[in-house]
């Protein structure tokens, strides 16, 4: 008998520990770059076009799903409209966070220099921010981004 009063307290004092232990954990918040650093990625962004690729790839998801499931003109405005780069920006910038600034530098030279890079993107390379910019735009599509 004493022995299951122990193993009570035992066990109640351990699921008081974990679930302490477990409520204290945060979230880790994604790598970002400096002030500096996002100025020039913003620049690289604009060099290569990006922010309109962006758009575009939205705007054919849009009307992908419109078409396949017939939303009426005013629906599909409506998600349309609900586009914003902004929206997807600190994607890109924690694509970039590992970069340093003379990294940066000689990528955004690169890509102002060689045309090459304007007419095709680039930037759809990294797999994983092409992989956010499909989940970004399926978002757009379900409606996540629409202010009420």
């Amino acid at each position: 008998m004493k022995n299951l009063k122990k193993f009570r307290f035992l066990t109640a004092f351990l699921c008081l520990f974990i679930s302490a232990k477990s409520l204290s954990q945060n979230n880790p918040r994604p790598a970002m770059p400096t002030q500096q650093n996002k100025i020039i990625v913003d620049k690289i962004v604009e060099a290569v076009h990006y922010k309109t690729y962006v758009i575009d790839f939205c705007l054919s998801k849009i009307n992908e799903a419109s078409a396949k499931q017939g939303w009426n003109e005013q629906k599909a405005m409506e998600i349309t409209e609900s586009i914003n780069y902004k929206n997807f920006r600190d994607a890109i910038y924690n694509s970039f966070a590992f970069y340093d600034e003379v990294e940066l530098e000689t990528l955004l030279k690169a890509y102002e220099k060689d045309t090459a890079y304007q007419t095709k993107n680039v930037m759809i390379a990294n797999k994983v921010l092409a992989n956010n910019l499909n989940i970004f735009a399926n978002d757009i599509v379900l409606g996540k981004y629409i202010s009420k």
